[in-house]
């Protein structure tokens, strides 16, 4: 990713409201359908600036990954302990057949061999261990913030799904996300390519329509794995071996 991303990503993953409402999703998620033991095994590949990991810790013993040194930094302080740097698809160095719980939340779009990410990362899983994995949705959504952020694709559904089935995986719990303000984004996404005005600023909007945002999207917490969603920005699974 460039620079500015990680920047932006520390100066705002406290207060944006897609940060906050999707760590909450998440956890809700994982507390329904991942089924982890006590004081699971976890390791969160593609950390960023570690904002993620006190809400896995909620589930275990958390361990994490990221390459870009200064984000790293940041995420060895929240987390306590130094954050390793082994890069996808080969991740040098981590143990095999150790986590319960492999989370990949908004990285496997920026590994160009995705299927072999994904089967590093089934050998690292423990036995009955799961991967859950974030991706942005829809291709035709391509951006500004898909090109500053180094992706390779967005995903559909069958796309995300042949990826796991091909890394000896199986997909459980497929569905959309961020489903509510999804015609908003898709609006705001083809009025940026038709105006030329094509913005890879991710920065949060004004307080007001921040905290709306926010209470909309976290909505969802209640919904996604239980109900089928309507087409979102993103799509979320837990892979299984």
């Amino acid at each position: 990713m460039d620079r500015i991303v990680y920047d932006r990503m520390a100066a705002h993953d406290s207060t944006h409201w897609w940060y906050r409402a999707r760590r909450d999703i998440l956890a809700d998620y994982l507390t329904r359908y991942a089924a982890l033991p006590a004081q699971a095994q976890i390791l969160e590949i593609g950390c960023g600036t570690g904002h993620n990991l006190p809400m896995l810790a909620t589930f275990g013993d958390v361990d994490a990954i990221e390459i870009d040194p200064a984000a790293r930094e940041i995420a060895s302080e929240r987390l306590g302990k130094p954050v390793g740097a082994a890069p996808l698809p080969a991740l040098t160095g981590v143990p095999r057949r150790h986590y319960d719980l492999i989370a990949v939340l908004d990285v496997v779009e920026h590994i160009e061999d995705d299927v072999a990410a994904l089967a590093a990362m089934r050998e690292c899983l423990a036995p009955g261990g799961k991967i859950l994995i974030a991706v942005p949705a829809h291709q035709w959504m391509w951006s500004a913030h898909d090109t500053v952020n180094h992706h390779h694709r967005r995903y559909s559904k069958a796309t995300l799904k042949s990826a796991i089935e091909r890394a000896g995986l199986k997909p459980a719990k497929l569905g959309y996300f961020n489903s509510l303000l999804f015609p908003l984004a898709a609006a705001a996404r083809i009025a940026g390519r038709m105006s030329g005005r094509d913005d890879s600023d991710d920065s949060p909007p004004p307080g007001p329509v921040n905290a709306l945002f926010e209470r909309i999207f976290r909505l969802e917490r209640h919904l996604v794995g239980r109900v089928p969603m309507t087409p979102g920005v993103s799509i979320v699974t837990l892979a299984l071996p």
